[in-house]
């Protein structure tokens, strides 16, 4: 059996809250938990139930896989958010730019595939 590290699930359960802009606090009570509470288990100072993973898992909409492990479901999740924060910023132009610019990319990398 895997131990869990409650430190790395705890630094993930942050980087989604702060990618949806949450505070602490909202989470906390979202998911009817004390902020104090969240904080430790942000740090990982604390270990968190089951109901409370899979509280947490759905207010901030991710399965709950992604806060037990760094998945490459997880990392393109992460990347996709990352795109549509660049994306809500850019004018129709500009989206259609960037666009462009990615089917570009994609197609060299196809290209150079080993």
């Amino acid at each position: 059996m895997i131990p869990l590290d409650y430190y790395k699930i705890g630094q993930r359960i942050r980087k989604f809250r702060k990618a949806l802009g949450l505070s602490q606090d909202q989470l906390a009570e979202a998911v009817n938990i004390s902020t104090p509470h969240m904080s430790h288990i942000e740090t990982g100072n604390t270990k968190l139930s089951l109901p409370v993973l899979v509280s947490i898992a759905q207010a901030l909409n991710v399965s709950t896989d992604e806060l037990l492990s760094d998945t490459p479901a997880s990392r393109k999740n992460d990347a996709l958010q990352q795109i549509q924060s660049v994306l809500d910023s850019c004018s129709p132009k500009q989206t259609i730019i960037i666009a462009e610019i990615i089917k570009s990319a994609k197609a060299a990398m196809d290209k150079y595939k080993e």
